[in-house]
């Protein structure tokens, strides 16, 4: 294949072994994310950071720690860095549909890199907020970017398991960041501008890695498909597929290739705006984009991140340590238990590679809410107790193992299910023509989310102490009955399906899977129609979406516009006929 760079390790590598080593790359890229979010809990106890430079608290002598007197500036440090995330998501899913997947991650790591040279320089407050937006900003870039890469290129079978991989050693880069920073305390007995300048410098390491290795991989096969880079996308979803697998690869290639043709359609209509006003009704200059409803796929990935965050696992990464204050233990006591739930949250995401693609992803949320749940009211409780208890020491050790468990139990079950679930779903359930704009707005919600949670925590802790466990556990219970009505299942669907899933124009889940169920039942050769060459939409109106119609004609899923009669030709003319290309 002449047209990719002999260079690309897709001409060496092919099937799982090409799968692992993208795999590797977004990993790699999510450990940043990871090693970002968790590096700021040992910054903000670092007394040169807080006292001499920040200045928002003083020194407690005797404890060799920082105590917080403006925890608005404290936590609004730590959330401006979402606003970064925020604008960041938005422009690296407008550049990630017209340059490809690599460049933005090469873009957002560079950008990542400026960012993390001007938090480890900062002087002042002013210094370190405007740094942290910068660095949001390429990690903004990075969150929309890599997992739609690796839905992309994964088969529809193990795309949860995937993903699931890549957020392992999110959280590893997560555990990198505690411990190093929780080392880095030591030196200088804690005083030293090193305790706090060294972790922040630590994720230049990656960013630069990322950048030099990323051009040598293989750029999505679906949005070379939707540039008109049709050669060297059926080049490459051939190697992902195996060679052996040919027929398959070029199959699904016929899908992709159809559903993006169909979806090319609609194109005026994929502005941000136009997707977010989306879901407003017609008289009102929404439902813009049809039977695609991408109003309702915004707000439903939006909220998604937002209850993620409302759970309650950005106080538990980011407060660790008051968290096990709270239950009654030491500074130090309470900074190496932190670092141990740190460890037991990386393991935890194991458990999702392998149930994630088995179970399905509203089955994974049920589940990891009903634990999540109860271990926030009991840890709040214990904490509770914990502080009633001082006098006696007995009964404050108990209380406060008790707590301390249960926010291990949270974040172990955490890791095992919400973790994962509302990253992947963004990147799985839009169309092709505004994939990355979708999981744009999935990284909103979870810069809002974030940001929301970060500046307020510092806050309700200080006020409401244990009281805002209840808070988190109360979140998860409410989160149930919301992921059951509305969120329709994913797992097992290729992702040229889901403009099927989304078809009905009830919000209601029941109603999703039933026309779902319909459209199936009435095309029973539906999901194999690109073995024919033909659309996967083809043979139905736009009015039988919803209404079990059947239609004669190929149509657009946008209405009044009509598909092309032959879907089964490329754009240069030729038929798509399954022959091998480099």
């Amino acid at each position: 294949m002449d047209l990719i760079s002999k260079h690309n390790i897709v001409h060496r590598y092919e099937r799982r072994k090409l799968l692992i080593a993208i795999n590797c790359v977004a990993g790699l890229a999510i450990f940043f994310f990871g090693y970002d979010q968790g590096m700021m809990g040992s910054v903000n106890v670092s007394i040169d950071y807080g006292v001499n430079r920040m200045k928002y608290g003083h020194i407690n002598p005797e404890a060799k720690q920082v105590v917080v007197d403006n925890s608005t500036l404290q936590g609004g440090i730590v959330a401006v860095y979402y606003l970064g995330t925020l604008i960041g998501c938005m422009v690296g899913g407008w550049v990630g549909e017209k340059i490809g997947r690599i460049k933005v991650m090469a873009l957002g790591s560079i950008w990542g890199v400026v960012g993390a040279s001007l938090q480890t320089s900062a002087m002042n407050k002013e210094w370190m907020i405007c740094a942290r937006l910068i660095n949001g900003i390429g990690t903004g870039m990075l969150n929309v970017i890599v997992p739609v890469w690796a839905t992309e290129t994964a088969s529809h079978t193990s795309r949860g398991q995937f993903v699931a991989i890549e957020f392992t050693l999110n959280i590893f880069g997560v555990v990198v960041a505690y411990w190093l920073g929780f080392g880095c305390s030591f030196v200088d007995d804690g005083y030293s501008p090193f305790v706090w300048r060294f972790p922040i410098a630590f994720q230049i390491i990656p960013l630069l890695f990322l950048f030099a290795i990323v051009w040598f991989f293989p750029e999505s096969p679906r949005w070379l498909v939707k540039v008109g880079r049709e050669a060297e996308a059926r080049y490459i979803l051939g190697r992902l597929r195996g060679e052996d697998e040919y027929g398959l690869a070029e199959a699904e290639f016929q899908d992709i290739r159809n559903v993006a043709e169909l979806e090319r359609k609609s194109g005026k209509l994929n502005s941000y705006f136009h997707m977010l006003w989306d879901v407003m009704p017609k008289w009102a200059g929404g439902a813009s984009s049809g039977k695609l409803h991408l109003g309702r796929r915004v707000q439903l990935v939006v909220w998604l991140q937002i209850l993620q965050e409302w759970i309650g696992i950005a106080g538990v990464t980011i407060y660790a340590n008051d968290i096990f204050n709270q239950a009654g233990y030491s500074v130090f006591k309470s900074r190496w238990i932190a670092g141990i739930n740190d460890i037991f949250y990386m393991f935890s995401t194991l458990i999702a590679v392998f149930t994630l693609d088995r179970l399905g992803r509203r089955v994974t949320l049920y589940w990891g809410n009903i634990v999540m749940g109860i271990s926030m009211f009991l840890s709040g409780g214990f904490s509770r107790l914990a502080q009633e208890n001082q006098d006696n020491e007995s009964k404050r050790a108990a209380y406060g193992a008790a707590g301390a468990a249960f926010t291990f139990v949270f974040t172990a079950g955490f890791g095992a299910t919400w973790l994962t679930v509302p990253w992947l779903y963004p990147a799985e359930i839009f169309p092709l023509q505004v994939r990355a704009k979708g999981n744009a707005w999935g990284v909103v919600g979870w810069s809002i989310g974030n940001g929301w949670t970060t500046l307020l925590l510092p806050t309700m802790f200080k006020n409401i102490s244990e009281k805002t466990f209840y808070v988190f556990g109360a979140c998860n219970f409410i989160s149930i009955p919301i992921v059951w009505a509305f969120y329709p299942e994913s797992n097992q669907r290729t992702l040229e399906e889901m403009d099927l899933l989304f078809a009905a124009d009830s919000w209601w889940n029941w109603d999703a899977e039933r026309t779902f169920a319909r459209l199936k039942e009435e095309n029973p050769d539906l999901v194999q129609a690109a073995q024919r060459h033909q659309s996967v939409v083809s043979g139905m109106e736009v009015g039988a979406i919803g209404t079990g119609r059947k239609g004669s004609r190929k149509m657009s899923l946008v209405p009044g516009e009509n598909a092309p009669e032959k879907t089964g030709e490329s754009q240069d003319g030729s038929e798509g006929n399954g022959e091998k290309v480099g």
